[in-house]
Formats: C-alpha cells, structure tokens, sequence
C-alpha cells in the first residue's frame, strides 16, 4: 500500500507526539521534498523526521502538473498531489480543504487527520479521539465543530 502525506498531519500528530498513530496504520509514508522541506522549516521536527525509516522522499516527476496546481496550492500540496497520481497511491494524506478538493477532482483517494484519528480508533490503535481532538484543535487546527460533535457522537465520546 502506497501512501502520500501533506505537511499538515505529520505536523499534528507530531505536536502531540503521536506520529505512532500513521505507523501503526499505514506502515510506511512517502513524501515529496517540498513536504520535507515544509516539515522542516518547524522547529525540532528536521530531527526527528529524519531519524524516521517509515516516512521516506520520493520526487515526483510530472512538472507539468505540479506547475498547473501551483495555480491554486503550495509547493508541498502541489508536488504531494502529483506524487499521489504518478504512485497510484491508495491514499494521499491532506487535510487543507483545497488541496482536498483538487486532489479529488484528479482521481485522488484523500484521507485527512480527522479520518485517520477515526480509523486508528476503529482499529484500535487508539481508545478515544476526543482529548487527542482537543489538543490538535487547542494547537490552532481548525475543524467545523458540527462535525467534532457528529463524529464523537457516532464514535461513543460524546
């Protein structure tokens, strides 16, 4: 299974230290450099990333494409969309809501930080969401809270 990651939710779970969460789900995570690069420009995050053996760089190699989604995104969103496409990728992880809908547009299967909190409790790699959804929301993500309560609802949290 081919998954491709978006700076964001490597982000999050990172300031939560729980990076072990899409580990545990998906194994390995591919990234383009401008998500590197991205990752990076955080504080603390080039060190721990890099000692990271599960989340690998791949270039992608479509310019064409990558220069026509830099239209509308970042360089990150842009190359991890072009990457997702060239790898086939059984999910791309994006959680920015135009990136997400671009990459639907192309074909791509897009998975964000909030679904992978669900299936990681489906799975149980996790008990609950809820506190985690808090901590990630108090860090500054923004999420409709209509949705918060329909998810924790349905998941027995609420």
């Amino acid at each position: 299974m081919i998954i491709v990651s978006d700076t964001s939710t490597i982000t999050n779970l990172l300031q939560i230290n729980r990076l072990d969460i899409l580990k545990s789900l998906y194994g390995n995570i591919v990234i383009p450099p401008g998500v590197r690069r991205e990752l990076y420009r955080i504080e603390g995050q080039k060190t721990i990333i890099d000692k990271l053996d599960w989340i690998s760089t791949e270039y992608p190699h479509d310019q064409q494409l990558i220069a026509e989604l830099l239209e509308d995104l970042d360089l990150g969103e842009s190359e991890a969309i072009a990457l997702a496409i060239e790898l086939d990728a059984e999910y791309l992880i994006i959680d920015e809501y135009k990136g997400r809908a671009i990459a639907e547009k192309k074909g791509v299967k897009i998975v964000g930080l909030l679904g992978i909190l669900i299936a990681a409790k489906t799975c149980g790699h996790i008990e609950s969401i809820k506190s985690l959804l808090e901590t990630i929301m108090s860090n500054g993500f923004r999420l409709n809270s209509s949705l918060v309560d329909k998810v924790l609802t349905a998941l027995g949290e609420k």
